[in-house]
């Protein structure tokens, strides 16, 4: 289907995104870059994606090369290699702020909905969708996008206590995806129906 932009992955990374509008880091603030990884290298991410689990990259928006895959050398008066002097320590406390924000926003929400299908067994317009319970949720939000939106507008859902729903708009105009809410409000992670004949 084409889903690479909407894996378990990139739902971790919208959800950081979103943990990290909620909470002020000031001028710090997480850009989703939608590509697995940057040229000519790759992040420690890389390995746990291609074993199948959910994993982001935090990087420099605007890299020094100098720093980085470097033997330790001095040429031309320009220092090479990674070294302590070179680390920029505020970036990386507000990345440790945002990763616990993220980790206690998670481990506040109910998990996920299991086993959520859109079913395809026949061509009609609309959409049904249906999912497995999960414990602790008192509800859940089935959210849509446009296939060419980068994000799940929050004005594009609707809340159910069922574990299915029928929607007027077509599974083939747009991404939906479902996540669990309990009853303090605290919202899982995002899923992606599969479907299902």
């Amino acid at each position: 289907m084409g889903g690479e932009n909407d894996s378990s992955s990139r739902e971790l990374a919208r959800y950081i995104s979103a943990v990290g509008d909620e909470y002020d880091f000031g001028s710090f603030g997480p850009k989703l870059i939608f590509r697995r990884d940057r040229y000519l290298r790759g992040g420690d991410h890389s390995a746990f994606n291609e074993q199948g689990f959910a994993a982001v990259r935090f990087t420099e928006y605007r890299e020094d090369f100098n720093h980085q895959h470097q033997t330790l050398r001095t040429e031309n008066g320009i220092e090479y290699g990674d070294l302590p002097k070179f680390v920029d320590f505020e970036y990386v406390a507000n990345v440790a702020r945002l990763n616990a924000a993220t980790l206690a926003s998670l481990a506040s929400a109910p998990p996920p909905p299991p086993d959520v299908h859109i079913l395809t067994k026949g061509l009609e317009n609309d959409s049904k969708i249906e999912w497995k319970p999960a414990a602790g949720a008192t509800a859940y939000e089935v959210l849509w996008r446009k296939t060419t939106d980068a994000d799940f507008p929050e004005e594009n859902s609707q809340r159910t206590t069922d574990t299915k729903i029928d929607l007027t708009d077509s599974k083939d105009n747009v991404i939906f995806g479902v996540r669990s809410v309990d009853a303090k409000g605290h919202k899982s992670l995002i899923v992606i129906p599969e479907p299902e004949r």
